[in-house]
């Protein structure tokens, strides 16, 4: 029987942070923004390892700040990131054993992920092969040409603001990734490498609360909601 896995991806900087550490070793109450991320992984039996993508380089630095004091409850292997996103990702896939089953793709950055909304994501991967965290959004939307003038408005319920994380049946995002590869072809997410296979894609609710950390202001609203959660015990 096949094993799951996840992918974190934690090769980021700290650009529009202001800051010139990679910004998963942010102080987030207390402790470094990649080492809440890790624990709602950590929670899960059902995750058999987490391949952690790190930015060349920063293998010591991860060990130091976050592993060594942070030791991890589950078996973990540093894998280098790639110059984008989609290359961070393959690199991580093709890291993970031959006989995986299901593998999670979640933003380091978004600390805030519940393990409930992890399981979630492997119960529909299981039925489905492709399950993707998200929430419809709040706001109308504009679709606007290069001089700012409104072209559409979409209906709205029929919009989702797409989140992590992103889980897979591992033979499926494999051969996503390989297509892509032979097509050149850049996506900003995962999902989309499975859609133009012409697979369907099911949604799953994150929650408005999975934010992925990118300004100062975002660790200031991940804070307040951790302060929250503690206080309800959530």
């Amino acid at each position: 029987m096949g094993k799951n896995y996840a992918i974190i991806l934690a090769a980021g900087r700290g650009t529009r942070m202001n800051q010139s550490i990679n910004k998963m070793y942010l102080n987030l109450k207390g402790k470094p923004l990649i080492a809440h991320t890790l624990e709602a992984f950590y929670s899960l039996d059902i995750i058999k390892g987490i391949a952690l993508v790190v930015s060349p380089g920063e293998e010591d630095m991860i060990r130091e700040k976050v592993l060594d004091i942070y030791p991890p409850k589950k078996p973990i292997k540093l894998v280098h990131g790639g110059a984008e996103r989609q290359h961070s990702v393959y690199n991580g896939l093709k890291s993970l054993p031959v006989d995986t089953q299901l593998v999670a793709i979640h933003d380091g950055a978004r600390p805030l992920i519940t393990p409930k909304v992890i399981e979630r994501s492997f119960e529909v991967a299981k039925k489905w092969e492709a399950a993707v965290a998200g929430m419809p959004v709040k706001d109308t939307i504009k679709v606007v040409d290069s001089h700012g003038r409104v072209k559409e408005t979409p209906d709205r319920s029929y919009l989702w603001l797409v989140q992590t994380p992103q889980t897979f049946s591992y033979s499926l995002i494999i051969e996503a990734h390989n297509r892509a590869i032979e097509d050149n072809f850049l996506a900003t997410d995962d999902s989309t490498l499975v859609e133009r296979l012409g697979r369907d894609v099911y949604m799953i609710e994150g929650g408005y609360e999975n934010l992925k950390v990118t300004t100062p202001e975002d660790i200031a609203v991940a804070e307040e909601i951790l302060t929250a959660r503690e206080r309800n015990k959530i």
